[in-house]
C-alpha cells in the first residue's frame, strides 16, 4: 500500500488487542506512531517491545489527560495524518430490566466521549492541513444491535451516527472519516465478552462461542490483524476518496445470532 511512510499516527487503547497490532503495522510500513492505553501494564509491555512508539497511559474519558496526550504526541510526530479512535469496552451483559446503570454510564463514556474527545483535537490539525483521515472503531454490534449487550450496542450504532455526521462536516477539508466495524475478534478480550453473556443468557460459553460463528458467512472469527489490515488499506493513497463509510472486517455477519 502506498502512501504511508512517514504517516503520522495517533491511536488510543493502542498497546494491547486490535489498537496494538494496528500501531505495529503502521510502524512496519514506515508511519511514526503514538499511542495511549488506560492499562498500565500494556503500555509498559508496548514501550519495551516497541521503543520507537510514543506510548502514555490515558483515560479518553479524561479531557485532561486526552488534551495532555495530544499535545506530547502532535510534538513528537511532528503533526498528524491519522486519528484513530479505537478505545472501547464491551460493558456489562444483562437483560434491560437488570442492566447496571453505572456499567451503561461508562460503556458510552469510554466509546462515546472517548471518540468525541479525540475528533475534537484532531479535526483543527487536520482542517488546517486539508487533508487526514479520522478513523473510529464501532463493531457489527453497531449494525445489527446485541441482546442483553444494549450500553455496548447504543454505543456503536453511536459511533457510526459519528462517523457519518464527521465526514460530513470535515469532508469540504479532504478529510476522510471512517468506522472499523469488527466482527468477532479471536483474544483475551472477547473470552471475557463470552464469559459475561453467557452468565447472561444463562447458557455455556461454548454456545455463544457458535452462535458468533453460526451467523457469519464465513463460519469464522476474525483476527486482530484482520482489522489493521483495513485501517491500513483507508490509510493508504487506495482509500483517498474512501469516506463516511462502516466498513464491516467480519467474514459477512447475517444476523445477531440470537
Amino acid at each position: 500500500m502506498d502512501g504511508l511512510q512517514g504517516k503520522r499516527v495517533l491511536i488510543t487503547a493502542g498497546a494491547a488487542g486490535i489498537g496494538r497490532v494496528m500501531a505495529e503495522s503502521f510502524k512496519a510500513k514506515g508511519a511514526r506512531v503514538a499511542v495511549c492505553d488506560v492499562d498500565e501494564a500494556a503500555c509498559a509491555a508496548m514501550a519495551a517491545a516497541n521503543p520507537d512508539i510514543l506510548t502514555r497511559v490515558v483515560d479518553v474519558t479524561d479531557i485532561g489527560q486526552v488534551d495532555g496526550f495530544f499535545d506530547e504526541a502532535l510534538e513528537a510526530l511532528g503533526g498528524l495524518d491519522v486519528a484513530a479512535a479505537n478505545a472501547g469496552i464491551g460493558g456489562p451483559a444483562a437483560p434491560v430490566e437488570d442492566m447496571d446503570f453505572d456499567g451503561w454510564k461508562e460503556t458510552l463514556a469510554v466509546n462515546l466521549d472517548g471518540a468525541f474527545l479525540v475528533a475534537r483535537r484532531a479535526a483543527p490539525v487536520l482542517k488546517a492541513q486539508r487533508s487526514g483521515l479520522l478513523l473510529l472503531t464501532s463493531s457489527t454490534s453497531g449494525l445489527f444491535g446485541h441482546p442483553f449487550r444494549s450500553p455496548y450496542a447504543a454505543a456503536k450504532w453511536g459511533i457510526i451516527g459519528l462517523t457519518k455526521t464527521w465526514a460530513m462536516e470535515l469532508g469540504p477539508y479532504n478529510i476522510r472519516v471512517n468506522a472499523l466495524c469488527p466482527g468477532a475478534v479471536e483474544g483475551p478480550r472477547m473470552d471475557r465478552v463470552v464469559a459475561n453473556e453467557a452468565k447472561a443468557r444463562g447458557v455455556s460459553e461454548d454456545e455463544v462461542r457458535r452462535s458468533y460463528v453460526q451467523c457469519v458467512s464465513m463460519k469464522t472469527w476474525v483476527t486482530a490483524q484482520d482489522i489493521a489490515n483495513m485501517a491500513l488499506f483507508l490509510a493508504s493513497d487506495m482509500g483517498n476518496k474512501v469516506s463516511g463509510q462502516a466498513m464491516a472486517v467480519d467474514g459477512h455477519t447475517e444476523s445477531n445470532g440470537d
